[in-house]
C-alpha cells in the first residue's frame, strides 16, 4: 500500500502541472515582461536594457556600488524621460536648433560605431615594439625628470610677441621681466607648479630637459605667449618594466589612430564628395601653419639668469 501511494503522488503531481501548464507558461511571460522594465512614465517604458546601457559607462562598479547606482540611473531616467514627454508636448522635436543637434548626435554616434566595429580590439605591441619606443623616448624613461616649473601666461596680439622674447632674454630677473610687462600694460597670469616628464607636451619635453635651472623658454599659447621657467628638476627614471603597461597603451592607440586614418581616406576616395559654394575650399589641402602650435618650443629664446 505503501509502495503505491509513493507511486501516485509523484503522477498526481505531474497530472496537476499538464493540467496548469498553459496559464503558468502565461503568467511566466508575464512576469518576465514585467521584469525588463524598470520604471514607467505615463505609460512609456523604461527597461532594463536602458539600465544596464547606462551603467557600462561607469567604470570600476562593484557590487555593491551596482546596486545603488542602478537605482541612480533609474531616477535619472525617470528624470529624462518626464522632461522629454514635456518637450514633445511642446513639439521641441520640431524646433530647426532641436533637429539639427539631434542630426548631429545621430552622425557622430553612427561614426563612432563604425569604427569601433571595424578596428575592433587594438592589438597587443610586441617586446621589441614596447623597447624600441622605450629607447627612444629617454626623456620619459631612463632619463626622466620630475620639474618645479613658473609659468607666466602673458595676453598679446602677434605684433609683441618679438619684443616679448627679445626683453625676456634682455632681463636678469623674473621681476624684472614681469616690471616691464607692467608698464607695457600687458596683462599677464602666473602659476606654478610640479610636473613628472610624462604630463608635459612631448614637443616641449626634450628642451626642458636640456635646460639647466634657471632658464626660461616662450611657447605660443592661444592668447599669446607662454613663459616657462625652470626652478628645478630631479632625477627620477623608469624602468622598461615599469613602463612596459604606459608604453603598449600608447603604441595602441597610435595604431588606432593610423588605421582610423586610413580606414578614412579609403572611404573618400570611394565616395563623391562635392563641396558647394562658399565652402569650395573646404575640399583643397589644408597648408600647413606658419607658426608652431601651442606648447611647441619657439626658435632657442632662452634667458639666462631669469
Amino acid at each position: 500500500m505503501y509502495g503505491s501511494r509513493k507511486l501516485y503522488l509523484p503522477v498526481l503531481v505531474a497530472v496537476l502541472l499538464i493540467g496548469c501548464g498553459d496559464k503558468k507558461d502565461s503568467a511566466a511571460t508575464d512576469d518576465k515582461k514585467e521584469t525588463q522594465v524598470a520604471a514607467k512614465v505615463n505609460g512609456t517604458e523604461l527597461t532594463v536594457h536602458q539600465v544596464n546601457f547606462a551603467l557600462q559607462r561607469v567604470p570600476n562598479l562593484n557590487q555593491e556600488q551596482s546596486r545603488a547606482a542602478s537605482l541612480q540611473v533609474v531616477r535619472n531616467l525617470v528624470d529624462q524621460e518626464v522632461i522629454a514627454q514635456k518637450a514633445l508636448s511642446d513639439k521641441l522635436d520640431r524646433d530647426p536648433n532641436v533637429v539639427q543637434a539631434l542630426d548631429a548626435a545621430r552622425r557622430q554616434i553612427l561614426a563612432e560605431a563604425y569604427m569601433s566595429r571595424k578596428l575592433g580590439a587594438p592589438a597587443e605591441p610586441s617586446d621589441a615594439e614596447v623597447s624600441d619606443y622605450y629607447d627612444k623616448h629617454p626623456d620619459l624613461f631612463a632619463k626622466r625628470k620630475i620639474y618645479r616649473l613658473q609659468e607666466i601666461g602673458i595676453t598679446a596680439p602677434k605684433e609683441k610677441h618679438e619684443a616679448i622674447r627679445a626683453q625676456l632674454a634682455a632681463s636678469k630677473t623674473l621681476n624684472d621681466f614681469a616690471a616691464w610687462l607692467k608698464t607695457e600694460n600687458l596683462p599677464i597670469k602666473a602659476g606654478q607648479g610640479v610636473k613628472p616628464a610624462e604630463q608635459l607636451p612631448l614637443e616641449l619635453l626634450p628642451k626642458l630637459a636640456q635646460m639647466p635651472d634657471g632658464q626660461a623658454i616662450v611657447v605660443n599659447s592661444p592668447d599669446g605667449l607662454l613663459v616657462i621657467v625652470l626652478a628645478d628638476s630631479q632625477t627620477q627614471p623608469v624602468t622598461l618594466e615599469q613602463a612596459k603597461p604606459a608604453i603598449a597603451r600608447v603604441l595602441q592607440t597610435q595604431a588606432r589612430q593610423k588605421a582610423a586614418k586610413a580606414e578614412l581616406a579609403a572611404l573618400k576616395a570611394a565616395a563623391r564628395i562635392e563641396y558647394m559654394g562658399e565652402f569650395t575650399d573646404a575640399g583643397k589641402e589644408v597648408a600647413a601653419p606658419v607658426e608652431k602650435p601651442a606648447d611647441a618650443t619657439l626658435g632657442s629664446e632662452v634667458a639666462p639668469g631669469v
